[in-house]
């Protein structure tokens, strides 16, 4: 089991990889990226119950994790190549001609941890309550992880799953949603304001937790607590506050950065505040 300081140390090295990503072919979405690093490096390193090199879409007897908000796939990339899924100098093909690492992660291109296409964002849920049921339904008693984003809540899709989900017990799912009150057009608020997010769910059949998805101790105790939490009957939701742009100063707190990707100088200032650590593509 990883220390609190290497996990950090990895997600330092994360953080240089998305930039990287993605000024390498101008496009890209960094700032969830950045925003969800310590939450993909828990789940990934510590958490999850999973085995990199023996990959299978099926995944019996493993936890499974779908990324429904999929255009922040350079962290989800990442953190796959880092814990042993492809080779991390597959990175450097990001966005590019013929590469199994699209902008949004896809499945016919064979990509290993790569279960579901996501970036029709508000499918993600529903996905991932199918998997629970599954799991169910072969006596497998791992957990169905999932992350979708805040602005992804603006889609009926989502509460459509949510309904379902409680209503039929499925409590062997832990979603949480990335509360960085940013989207591609402006703050959350300014959009489409959804009020209390605890209130909607808890309502919805819920049981709800909350974390600050940039403290790394925090996250990993939320998760451990949220395991504790399934099996009882309700579905769990973890209300995960985090900063857009997280460890890359010029990128924090503006939806600006949602989907543009630095110039040169700016890659540099974003890898000089995040040491390398594992070492890069």
């Amino acid at each position: 089991m990883a220390s609190v300081q290497e996990l950090e140390n990895i997600c330092n090295q994360v953080r240089r990889d998305i930039v990287r990503m993605v000024h390498a072919v101008n496009s890209g979405h960094p700032g969830a990226s950045l925003g969800c690093t310590e939450f993909f490096v828990s789940l990934y390193f510590d958490i999850m119950k999973h085995n990199p090199k023996s990959f299978s879409m099926d995944g019996k007897n493993e936890d499974l994790f779908f990324l429904s908000n999929g255009h922040i796939s350079p962290v989800f990339y990442s953190v796959l190549a880092h814990s042993g899924y492809f080779p991390v100098k597959e990175l450097a093909t990001f966005r590019k001609l013929n590469t199994r690492l699209q902008g949004h992660p896809t499945t016919h291109e064979g990509l290993p941890g790569i279960r579901i296409a996501s970036g029709s964002l508000g499918q993600g849920l529903s996905v991932a309550i199918g998997a629970a049921l599954a799991k169910k339904l072969n006596n497998d008693n791992s957990i169905i992880y999932t992350l979708c984003g805040d602005g992804e809540l603006q889609e009926g899709q989502v509460w459509e799953a949510a309904m379902y989900a409680s209503a039929k017990k499925v409590d062997n799912i832990i979603s949480t949603i990335d509360m960085n009150g940013q989207q591609i057009d402006g703050s959350t608020d300014d959009v489409l304001a959804m009020g209390s997010l605890k209130a909607k769910w808890e309502a919805f059949g819920w049981d709800v937790l909350a974390m600050n998805g940039n403290n790394i101790t925090e996250v990993i105790e939320t998760l451990k607590i949220a395991k504790t939490h399934t099996g009882k009957g309700k579905p769990v939701m973890i209300l995960m506050t985090t900063i857009m742009g997280n460890g890359v100063d010029f990128m924090m707190h503006t939806h600006k950065w949602h989907g543009q990707a630095p110039n040169n100088e700016q890659l540099a200032i974003a890898l000089s505040q995040n040491a390398e650590t594992l070492g890069d593509y």
